[in-house]
């Protein structure tokens, strides 16, 4: 039997991180949008 990352509790919610930041990223002024959230964006991601 395959080992399935996806049961792993700390990667559900390491997804449920990177969701919560790009609902949050959505109030970033358009002058931040492509630079701090991106940044912020990329970040999130890497914990997954």
């Amino acid at each position: 039997m395959a080992f399935r990352f996806e049961e792993l509790i700390i990667l559900q919610r390491a997804f449920q991180l990177a969701n919560e930041i790009d609902f949050l990223l959505d109030d970033f002024s358009k002058k931040e949008m492509y630079s701090l959230s991106s940044q912020i964006k990329r970040a999130a991601d890497s914990v997954v």
